[in-house]
């Protein structure tokens, strides 16, 4: 009977069969941390590229009902590229002065919130004054070594670090407009020439409808959302005005922007607003009047208008927006958290369409599960 049984295997074979799949796993982790280093050491040239993509998904709408007015895309592409250079420039210009009274008033800003938290600011005190024993007692027992003769790097002045830094802004920005105009100038150009290079009908119908999807979804969602950012900002200006803020349209335009970053924005929105409604007041309930105030704003939004107008379809995991913002804002920085979302959003939409990327897609989105999918698992 033996003779009958098939040969058992040799004890090694399990083993290489184990490992056969490494490589490939490793393979595919390389190139995953690859591919997010490159994002990092090349954030100068992709930045402008991906800001410059995202934006026109939200402007092509613009640019196709110009076009049902019989205008061309390349004229309506210049029209909306000028209309937007013209807002941003105009937004730059009026919330220039103010932000830079902000930023000179900080030293006498610290000194009002030491004034009115005056426990803080003995404490802070004492703790001052021990920090100056302790270093007066270390200059006494340096003063007393000899000293090596020492060589110290001159820093750059922070009128050069500015002009640098103004200068890496505004060739950047004139980088994602002159693409933003090409991109929207060339309307269904790059969809005539994949439809082309695909060998097919049947997966030029594919790739047809599965891009226009995602273009669709991803412009009705880049759009809904700026919508509700800029009504959100105009309503906390709006409120800040009615209460005597200084400034509100500076704060207004600051919640529209951090807005786009969920959970941490609201908060650091509302931090900054009620530090500033504590240097602005006297009274203890108007102070606290105006973060309830915004966070009734953020829930209301958050909680009924966005979610009803996006839909549950676009809804994303908290968790994975959370790592979303942690990674693009370490490879991109400020910018990057900003556009966290948009880009999951992006991804998840993608995923969503392609089959065998159905699971990342799942596992991405924010959809709870059905009481027949709870059940069966």
């Amino acid at each position: 009977m033996d003779h009958l049984l098939p040969p058992e295997p040799p004890p090694d074979a399990h083993v290489e069969a184990t490992l056969s799949g490494t490589p490939g796993i490793a393979v595919k982790g390389l190139f995953v941390l690859a591919l997010f280093y490159t994002f990092y050491f090349a954030r100068s040239f992709l930045l402008p590229i991906v800001l410059a993509i995202l934006l026109s998904l939200i402007l092509y709408p613009a640019v196709r009902a110009l076009k049902r007015a019989f205008i061309p895309e390349p004229l309506g592409a210049a029209l909306v590229v000028a209309t937007l250079a013209a807002l941003l420039g105009t937004g730059i210009y009026q919330l220039f002065e103010p932000a830079n009274q902000w930023i000179t008033k900080l030293p006498r800003t610290t000194e009002q919130i030491e004034r009115k938290l005056f426990n803080v600011r003995k404490s802070m005190e004492q703790v001052s004054k021990a920090a100056e024993k302790v270093e007066a007692l270390a200059s006494v027992d340096s003063a007393s070594k000899e000293r090596a003769p020492q060589v110290v790097a001159r820093e750059p002045s922070f009128m050069s670090r500015m002009l640098t830094g103004t200068q890496n802004v505004v060739v950047s920005v004139g980088a994602t407009l002159v693409l933003l105009f090409f991109l929207l100038a060339s309307g269904d150009l790059f969809m005539r020439k994949l439809v082309r290079v695909l060998p097919t009908l049947t997966d030029k119908k594919k790739a047809v409808g599965l891009a226009r999807t995602i273009q669709s979804a991803m412009a009705r969602y880049l759009f809904t959302i700026t919508c509700i950012n800029v009504c959100l900002g105009a309503a906390t200006a709006l409120l800040l005005h009615v209460l005597g803020m200084p400034n509100p349209l500076l704060w207004g335009v600051m919640v529209a922007l951090l807005q786009y970053v969920p959970y941490i924005g609201p908060a650091i929105s509302g931090t900054i607003l009620t530090v500033v409604a504590f240097i602005t007041y006297e009274d203890l309930h108007t102070i606290v009047l105006v973060p309830m105030c915004f966070f009734a704003l953020v829930t209301v939004e958050g909680q009924f208008i966005t979610p009803f107008l996006t839909g549950r379809s676009l809804t994303l995991n908290p968790v994975m927006v959370f790592v979303s913002m942690l990674l693009w804002g370490w490879i991109w920085g400020v910018i990057g958290a900003l556009m966290a979302v948009p880009i999951l959003m992006t991804f998840k939409i993608f995923c969503d369409h392609i089959e065998s990327l159905s699971a990342i897609g799942e596992f991405v989105s924010g959809k709870p599960l059905s009481t027949e999918a709870v059940a069966d698992q």
